[in-house]
Order: C-alpha cells, then sequence, then structure tokens
C-alpha cells in the first residue's frame, strides 16, 4: 500500500513514454548559454572588484582570516560555475542522470512523482522518490525542455 498516496505509471504507460521520448539516450547541456554567459561575467566583475579591493589602500586593512574566507568563497563559487558550464542531463532507458558535484541521478523505477518547473532561468523536472529526497534535474535545450515535460505528465500525482 502506498501510503503518499502516489502510484506509479503502469509498464504500458511507462514503455509509451519511452516511445515518445524519441531514441536514447538523449543528452543535452543542463543549463542555458545565455545563463553560462552570466554566470562567467558575474565571476568575472567579482575578481575585479577582489582584485581591485586587494591592491587598494582599503586592502592593506582587511585582516586575513576575513581576506581568506572572501577568497575561500570565491573559489567555492568557481567550482560551481565550471560545474554549470560542463555538466550535462541525460535521460536514458535506465533513468535521468545529470553530471554535477555529486550524485544526481534517479532510476525510472525509484520515481514515484515529477513535476516540471518551467522558471526564466532554468527549466527543471523534481523528480520525488520513495526513498528520500528530491531530486533536480535542470534542462539548458529544448529536447530536454520537452522530455521533461513529457515525463512530468507521466509520473503526475495520482489518487
Amino acid at each position: 500500500m502506498n501510503l503518499l498516496g502516489h502510484q506509479r505509471p503502469s509498464a504500458e504507460e511507462h514503455a509509451q513514454l519511452m516511445q515518445e521520448l524519441g531514441p536514447l539516450p538523449l543528452s543535452g547541456v543542463a543549463w542555458p548559454k545565455w545563463i553560462k554567459a552570466l554566470a562567467c561575467a558575474v565571476l568575472v566583475f567579482i575578481g575585479v572588484q577582489i582584485a581591485i579591493t586587494a591592491a587598494g589602500p582599503v586592502g592593506q586593512n582587511i585582516s586575513p582570516m576575513v581576506a581568506g574566507s572572501i577568497m575561500l568563497c570565491f573559489v567555492g563559487l568557481v567550482v560551481l560555475a565550471r560545474y554549470m558550464l560542463v555538466s550535462v542531463t541525460s535521460i536514458t532507458h535506465e533513468g535521468i542522470r545529470q553530471t554535477w558535484l555529486g550524485r544526481r541521478e534517479v532510476d525510472w523505477q525509484d520515481i514515484t512523482f515529477a513535476k516540471f518547473v518551467p522558471l526564466l532561468a532554468s527549466k527543471r523536472l523534481i523528480c520525488f522518490t520513495s526513498r528520500g529526497r528530491p531530486v533536480v534535474f535542470q534542462a539548458g535545450t529544448q529536447e530536454l525542455q520537452i522530455a521533461f515535460a513529457r515525463i512530468a505528465l507521466v509520473y503526475r500525482r495520482r489518487r
């Protein structure tokens, strides 16, 4: 008995979804080009501001602990931006995967509910699983966005 009130699609519905998605694997960038460009521009702006401040008279008065904290945060932003630039989302017969800092994957049999969230900056598919936290995937291409919408329709909430 499913306590959450979610019912997975039947085998026929899942097979029809796989057919509608087209030839699998379907892969594409996770983030749109304009988001990647904006992230790089923001990083350059922050880096320039850090350099200007460090080279000026104000930089002489900053404690080493504060300067180290700022640099650590900047390095963290660089790492996140790097993963944004190279991240790829793939839809396969086994499930959905996205390259990221940590494990971001879900198998079809683990999905209990999926929701497509078409935000301005990123089109997302939120996959709710029976084992824990939801897994969020980004789609940077129109093909992935269409596939996410189809997946959400099949894995919509049922009672």
